[in-house]
């Protein structure tokens, strides 16, 4: 029995000296600051709290960065439209501004004295002409850009193109038609600009209403 009480002894003063010496190689020196990060970290991964305050921040993030953009491109679509409106007819001004030089020069006749009594024919000729070409480069003008004259005469009385001035008694013309015009009308495109101001026809009164109208 003292033999076997003396090998236990002996193997476990070994054994403590291997342990001794395996702590000897191990490095027991530990970063307390990494230590720490990685747990919190790990607390971090595992709270749900500051997941919720990461995606609330993310979303934040996106929606402010999405009502600047909104904003810039209201900015622009309103610096365009006023743009537009300001400049939108730049392309019919180029082409009318031919047609004013035309009759500022036919006005300029008038101005310089040509209409003397020696050339007064002549001179009232060049005017007629010119006025002539102007009016029709200004038709041309128009029709170009979508503008076109009313010109009902004949025609059945449209309330949505025409504005009655008055009602003439004939028998030359069915009731309600256009007779006379007072002014022309214009439209663009499809879109009415000012109605024509027209005469209409109507039914001669009979003469029972005439004799009633003078007893």
């Amino acid at each position: 029995m003292v033999e076997d009480e003396g090998q236990k002894n002996e193997s476990l003063k070994k054994n403590q000296t291997e342990i001794s010496d395996v702590d000897e190689n191990v490095d027991m020196s530990v970063d307390t600051d990494e230590v720490v990060s990685a747990v919190e970290e790990q607390q971090n991964d595992a709270d749900p709290l500051n997941e919720l305050i990461s995606e609330r921040d993310q979303l934040k993030d996106q929606l402010l960065r999405a009502m600047a953009e909104t904003e810039n491109m209201r900015r622009r679509t309103e610096r365009e439209m006023q743009s537009a409106r300001k400049y939108g007819h730049t392309s019919f001004a180029r082409d009318l501004v031919g047609a004013i030089d035309n009759l500022a020069r036919a006005i300029d006749v008038t101005e310089t004295g040509a209409l003397d009594e020696g050339g007064s024919d002549d001179a009232l000729q060049a005017l007629r002409k010119g006025i002539e070409l102007s009016w029709t480069e200004i038709q041309s003008i128009i029709q170009k850009h979508g503008i076109k004259r009313i010109d009902p005469v004949g025609e059945k009385f449209d309330y949505n193109l025409h504005q009655a001035m008055f009602e003439l008694p004939t028998d030359d013309h069915e009731p309600g038609m256009v007779v006379e015009v007072v002014q022309h009308g214009y439209v663009l495109h499809e879109r009415l600009l000012r109605p024509a101001m027209v005469g209409v026809s109507k039914a001669p009164d009979s003469p029972a209403k005439e004799v009633d109208a003078q007893a």
